[in-house]
């Protein structure tokens, strides 16, 4: 109850700060407000390239991207406890922009009344869903009526929900109530980075270079998803001694925890493992990985463009399912082998039991309109 009463409070101040700013004329300008960052990156190169127009950057806390400012470009924090100034000169962008970005829910959306003659597009944050969200997340019946109408408040923000599958299409439909008119299908921006060969290399000598290391070995990526109960601090549920007594001569070990978690992780192995976390780009890690272990992420849909070896390692399978809740068959829709022990991951990396005949089918299927051009195509649609 105290926390709605909060959420009403900020919800009113953000309404009156956006009511007033609508008395200001629009602009020809473009807002993003990057919470994950990725997509945003992409689309703002490619928009700069024939857009010139205002384009200003409100940067999340939790943003890891590192946005580079020029004439055209302005990068804004985003955050009222922090930098209250700058968050009111958000609201006045907001309101004066005749294109929004969003790449996650904010719920200031149920506030922001934009004019008819603006788009609000979402980007969203993941190519795949493995586990649910939105209206169909199972703790939504738990809320109060008045937080299920903010939440659908905010979904009915959006014209446009940009998607890289039909699958997608329909997990969106069905997760913020919208219909097929909304659907934007001209494929996941970041995607766009998997298609340059030449750029992939160069990065992955750049890594290489800053990370010595990886020279020489093969790198694997442990990257979980959050637990409701673990924000401030996740504990790592591998054995990690065990690993580095087996794995240590011919591999490094690369964990990068979800942007919800607040703490970093404590590395009791430097000379085996990285606490890549704060590393800006998930992608360019993708391109120095050579096997993925991941849970209930989003990553692996991606990661899948590469036709490499994934480990989903599901150690609280029963529990997760219960406060989730999955699209599909956890079991049967993923291309890789479940695991729920360091044994078991141990035993399938040694012996190279992954399922990679599976890997295409699932790439194709969830990257359906990923093909290389995916930000210029979105760009076309909206600025034309």
């Amino acid at each position: 109850m105290v926390r709605e009463i909060l959420v009403s409070a900020y919800l009113i101040f953000f309404q009156i700060g956006f009511s007033l700013f609508k008395l200001f004329p629009l602009r020809k300008k473009t807002v993003f407000v990057a919470s994950f960052g990725d997509n945003i990156l992409y689309v703002e190169k490619a928009l700069k390239k024939r857009y010139n127009g205002e384009i200003v950057i409100l940067k999340d806390p939790s943003c890891r991207i590192n946005f580079k400012e020029d004439e055209y470009v302005k990068v804004l924090p985003f955050d009222i406890r922090k930098h209250p100034f700058t968050y009111i000169l958000g609201i006045y962008h907001l309101a004066t922009s005749r294109h929004v970005f969003v790449d996650n829910y904010f719920g200031f959306l149920a506030s922001a009344t934009f004019r008819d003659s603006v788009t609000c597009v979402q980007l969203w944050h993941a190519a795949g869903a493995v586990k649910k969200f939105g209206l169909k997340d199972p703790t939504v019946e738990f809320r109060l009526p008045k937080a299920r109408e903010r939440f659908l408040s905010v979904y009915q923000t959006f014209d446009q929900v940009v998607v890289g599958s039909e699958k997608m299409a329909t997990i969106f439909k069905e997760s913020f109530g919208i219909d097929d008119q909304k659907i934007m299908r001209t494929g996941i921006p970041r995607t766009d980075f998997f298609f340059e060969n030449e750029k992939m290399s160069r990065i992955k000598k750049d890594i290489e270079h800053r990370f010595p290391l990886i020279s020489g070995k093969k790198v694997i990526l442990y990257a979980p998803t959050f637990r409701d109960n673990e924000l401030k601090k996740q504990k790592i549920r591998l054995n990690l001694e065990k690993l580095r007594t087996h794995l240590k001569d011919d591999y490094v070990f690369l964990i990068r925890l979800h942007p919800a978690v607040q703490e970093s992780f404590d590395n009791p192995y430097p000379d085996f493992i990285m606490d890549v976390t704060s590393y800006p780009d998930v992608n360019e890690l993708l391109v120095i990985t050579d096997i993925l272990i991941t849970d209930y992420s989003s990553i692996p849909y991606e990661f899948a463009l590469l036709n490499r070896p994934m480990i989903f390692y599901a150690y609280d399978f029963k529990e997760y399912t219960k406060m989730r809740g999955f699209w599909e068959d956890y079991f049967d829709s993923l291309p890789g082998p479940i695991l729920t022990s360091t044994d078991d991951v141990l035993k399938t990396i040694q012996n190279r039991s992954f399922r990679l005949d599976e890997i295409h089918e699932f790439a194709s299927t969830w990257n359906q309109y990923s093909n290389g051009n995916s930000s210029e195509k979105l760009i076309e649609q909206l600025y034309d």
